[in-house]
């Protein structure tokens, strides 16, 4: 609870927050304390010395400033006047102002307002350059050495935000700078390009490239004619006093306005959800800035957020229909594509039946999207054979929480997960797939002693910073997590009260676990005992516990199972439903968990409501205006077994929307062939990917910067996205075209925009009854379940589960072998996965060369024991054979594998995992075995360089600090406290 308080402020009484910043105070008052080196989300670093204010006649910095009852604080006063200008000369000395040709002069450089606040009349002490060049070797931001102020903001935010730990200052230096591991260029170090550096930099010290020459009406100019015209008006400023420049560099501010638009958005990536303005002109981005006032991310963003968004103006881009004939295809209008789909998909449907007809809608487009792929599906095509790619990774995550907790979803958030005492990471590389909750993470561990228990087969950057790191055999979680549960029952670390008031089947569950003996578990899992009973004390003696798992558990042939037990595990150490805790199976894609939500599943409509059950079909029927036997109560086809009835000529046609399933679907193979055996296929995208390729029609659709609508992250948080550039060609937004298509199948929806598409799931699904746009206005956002007032769920379980008794239920497990797993001749394990830098089948990370560039082939990752045994060195080619089918790569040499497991990124298409990859699949769910494909190795007589650049971020080493080193500046013997001169400005 916020306590109230009044402070007195140059004579004035104002009353709000008690323990609150005294700038954000100040600023709730409409007041400015001019200021440099505060953010809100760094808090007081205390480098630049301006805010200086007296506080009952004591000079203190009011960054650091608290509010409390009865403070009485001067601004005005002559001592504090004159620190601040003092303060502010000191930064002068270490940054050339050229504001008027300044890439950085567009209202928010906190040095250039500071000084306009502060009214300076002339700089006291002269500039003079650093003896660094500018470091231009990050292919997507600069530092500038001689515009750095040496405030450390960039340090804070990578030392304690980000936590990759690559920046620091060396104050005691003569010629003070910002160092990546500790010297090395940017390019050259751990630097992971996530930008938040660049963020929060107050200044042009750090700039995206992307914004050079692109801002202001003179900043186009090439340096050798603004370098002249910064050494005149220097002269001016000399004589006549800097106000008069000042003024113009405010007026060019202010000229610059206008071309340059601020448009909220939010990520495409992966589901973190990270929102943040975009700033473009025209159809330029200039650079993605993000805002404390975003709920999921704050100010952090990665790298494929903040810098890899070429893919939206590539030349490559889909802008006109293509229709296919005679082996090729030509392009057509939009009245010609849509004819001819509505005409042969209902022409499929009449001959063949509903079920002949299959969707596949698009984790990368809008909620309103999803809804409406299926909506076309039901009650116009009639079958329920709609999906999305959540069948490819997250399903059994799903299946297992319906079992136990029901609801399917992150049980809190984002938040709940940075305050748990323990965090355990299953199967997730998070610091890759979702590098902003990593961040997050790493930061709680490394600030507030958070506890972080991994199980990984594969050592990644979580498993290094773990307080317990363990390497399970493959297909094996199951056994040690039922083994954890045994153990919390056995050794009275059990929950018993949380699970005598909120858990059936407790007795029967306890019963099961009988052959899950921690010998057992040892034996199976490779794990040692002393392991896993170390791992069962630190989980079961914390207070809250978050267990987050990805497609390291969900993609074996029992995942389903497997993430059930983890959910089992959860409940019986008592961790739902309390501040910091519950279970977390990360979402991939940025909108897999609303294209599931709003009804892209084969036996679900949008909130997850049975097909099957008649009264649910009723009430849906009644909100579409059909008959109810308009409306299958037979579940469909997913993803999976939509290609597998293709290819028994039992789906005749298909219509996949933003999603590469001949990429990504299980033994390439045979999708090809069953693509090939469709009598019609529509393929919807941005690009003419490996799946368009096979299509008869082909409708190009935007990106999300290209449209409004909503997406909902990992956590259930649905936020608005706003339109930031027109339609590129002649593409149309998903929505748009699936409205225009509905209306040609006799069904006139008349959607004028997606907000009504909204409003209309929210009259009939109960799950999002409180959800309107006005609700989602700017970064304002909701978390399923919303009540009709809008009352929304940020934490679930909190008064019970979604069951009929309001309990959840621990489900009886047994263990099974993995459908696929090595032998004597396939005797190595070839696990997959992403990398931070590209996405998926990187049909849009692969347009931004800066990306390509950082990881810009495939590879296989080879333990240094198997290199060892097998004479294989970074560089050497080897080829993978599945009982399937073969493939060749270099080796990357990393003890990131151990022994016989390999790993391939899956990014990669021509040499593709996924030739490999076998049709076994988890048996509830169908979700297909990707991480249970056992190879042979063969070691081929060829060698190039390393297929990873030296210059790639695994090769640098972090330089880890508390962040910034202020004390040491403020210990140094050329430090003098403001207003007292200063005899080396520059260095301090």
């Amino acid at each position: 609870m916020n306590r109230p308080c009044t402070i007195t402020f140059d004579d004035k009484k104002l009353t709000g927050n008690a323990d609150e910043p005294l700038i954000d105070f100040l600023e709730n008052h409409g007041i400015s304390l001019p200021n440099v080196c505060y953010h809100p989300s760094l808090g007081a670093i205390e480098t630049c010395d301006t805010c200086w204010v007296e506080v009952n006649g004591e000079m203190q910095r009011g960054c650091a400033l608290r509010t409390e009852e009865g403070l009485n604080i001067s601004s005005r006063s002559a001592q504090a006047t004159a620190a601040r200008h003092e303060g502010m000369d000191r930064l002068l000395a270490k940054h050339e102002l050229y504001c008027t040709v300044c890439e950085n002069n567009n209202g928010d450089c906190r040095v250039h307002n500071a000084l306009v606040e502060m009214d300076i009349p002339i700089q006291r002490y002269e500039f003079q350059p650093k003896p660094y060049p500018k470091d231009t070797s990050s292919p997507f931001y600069t530092y500038d050495p001689d515009q750095c102020i040496l405030c450390g903001q960039c340090v804070e935010a990578c030392q304690n935000v980000e936590v990759n730990e690559t920046l620091s200052i060396d104050y005691a230096s003569e010629n003070p700078r910002v160092l990546w591991d500790g010297g090395k260029e940017i390019n050259d170090s751990s630097c992971v390009h996530c930008g938040h550096c660049v963020t929060v930099c107050p200044c042009n010290a750090l700039q995206e490239n992307t914004m050079y020459g692109q801002t202001g009406p003179l900043t186009a100019l090439p340096w050798s004619l603004k370098r002249p015209m910064i050494d005149v008006v220097k002269e001016v400023e000399n004589t006549t006093s800097a106000k008069p420049i000042t003024g113009i560099s405010e007026l060019d501010a202010t000229w610059r306005q206008p071309g340059i638009k601020r448009t909220k958005t939010v990520c495409t990536y992966c589901g973190v959800g990270c929102s943040f303005e975009m700033w473009t002109r025209d159809r330029k981005i200039l650079k993605v800035q993000p805002t404390p006032d975003a709920p999921a991310n704050g100010i952090s963003t990665c790298i494929k957020g903040k810098f890899a968004w070429d893919f939206v103006n590539s030349e490559k881009r889909l802008t006109t229909p293509l229709i296919r004939e005679n082996g090729q295809f030509r392009e057509a209008s939009w009245d010609e594509a849509l004819d001819l789909v509505a005409r042969r998909l209902l022409n499929v449907r009449d001959i063949h039946g509903p079920q002949s007809v299959g969707f596949i809608g698009s984790s990368k487009a809008s909620n309103e999207e999803a809804y409406l792929t299926q909506k076309i599906a039901r009650p116009i095509i009639g079958t329920n054979s709609v999906d999305n790619s959540s069948r490819y990774c997250q399903n059994p995550a799903t299946k297992g929480l319906f079992r136990t907790v029901g609801y399917s979803g992150d049980a809190g958030t984002i938040k709940d997960i940075e305050q748990a005492e323990v965090v355990v990471l299953v199967g997730s590389n998070t610091a890759e797939n979702h590098p902003v909750i990593a961040s997050r993470i790493k930061s709680s561990q490394k600030l507030h002693g958070q506890k972080l228990v991994v199980f990984d087969p594969r050592k990644h950057e979580m498993a290094e910073r773990a307080n317990l790191f363990m390497r399970p055999n493959a297909s094996t979680d199951l056994i040690w997590a039922s083994a954890l549960s045994r153990y919390m029952f056995d050794n009275d670390l059990a929950d018993h009260e949380f699970l005598e008031r909120w858990v059936n089947n407790v007795d029967e569950y306890r019963e099961s676990l009988a052959p899950f003996t921690l010998d057992f578990a040892e034996q199976k899992t490779g794990i040692p005992k002393q392991q896993l009973i170390e791992a069962a004390e630190l989980i079961g003696r914390a207070k809250s516990v978050c267990l987050l798992w990805a497609m390291g558990i969900t993609q074996h042939s029992h995942g389903s199972d497997t993430s059930t037990a983890l959910s089992n595990l959860l409940l019986v150490t008592g961790n739902y439903g309390k501040p910091g805790t519950g279970g977390y199976p990360m979402r991939g894609h940025n909108n897999v968990q609303g294209a599931s939500d709003f009804g892209c599943l084969r036996n679900m409509y949008p909130g997850y409501e049975k097909v099957t059950d008649e009264d649910v079909r009723k009430r849906w029927a009644k909100g579409w205006g059909v008959k109810p036997e308009q409306l299958s109560l037979e579940e469909g086809w997913g993803n999976f077994l939509m290609v597998q009835a293709a290819a028994d000529d039992k789906l005749k046609a298909m219509y996949i929307i933003g999603e590469e399933t001949a990429f990504s679907d299980s033994n390439t193979h045979n999708v090809h062939s069953a693509f090939e055996s469709l009598d019609f296929m529509v393929v919807q995208d941005m690009f003419l990917s490996r799946t368009a390729e096979f299509a008869d029609v082909v409708l190009p659709a935007c990106p999300s910067v290209e449209k409004e609508g909503t997406f909902v992250n990992t956590e259930r948080r649905i936020q608005r996205f706003y339109q930031v550039l027109e339609p590129l060609g002649d593409s149309l937004p998903d929505w748009r075209i699936l409205t225009d298509l509905a209306a040609r199948m006799g069904h006139d929806w008349g959607y004028n925009h997606p907000s009504e598409i909204m409003a209309e799931c929210a009259s009939i699904s109960p799950l999002f009854a409180g959800v309107s746009y006005e609700r989602l206005e700017g970064w304002k956002s909701l978390l399923w379940p919303v009540a009709e007032d809008g009352t929304d769920t940020p934490l679930l379980y909190t008064d019970g589960f979604p069951t009929e008794d309001g309990k959840a239920s621990l489900f009886v497990l047994e263990w099974q072998e993995p459908l696929e797993a090595a032998d004597e001749e396939y005797d190595l394990m070839l696990d997959n996965g992403r990398l931070l830098e590209h996405f998926q089948g990187s049909n849009q990370t692969g347009r931004s060369q800066g990306i390509w560039d950082q990881v810009p082939r495939s590879f296989v990752e080879v333990s240094p024991e198997l290199a060892a045994e097998r004479n294989i060195q970074d560089g050497t080619w080897v080829r993978l054979t599945s009982r399937r089918d073969s493939r060749e790569f270099p080796a990357l040499v990393t003890d990131r594998v151990a022994g016989k497991t390999l790993y391939l990124p899956i990014h990669f298409g021509k040499p593709g995992v996924n030739a490999l990859t076998g049709e076994h699949t988890d048996p509830i769910v169908h979700t297909p075995a990707y991480k249970e494909t056992a190879v042979k190795l063969e070691v081929l007589d060829k060698r190039t360089e390393p297929p990873l650049p030296s210059t790639n971020y695994r090769f640098g080493k972090r330089t880890p600090n508390e962040g910034v080193a202020v004390e040491v500046k403020w210990a140094n013997e050329d430090y003098t406290l403001p207003p007292a001169q200063q005899t080396n400005p520059r260095k301090m």
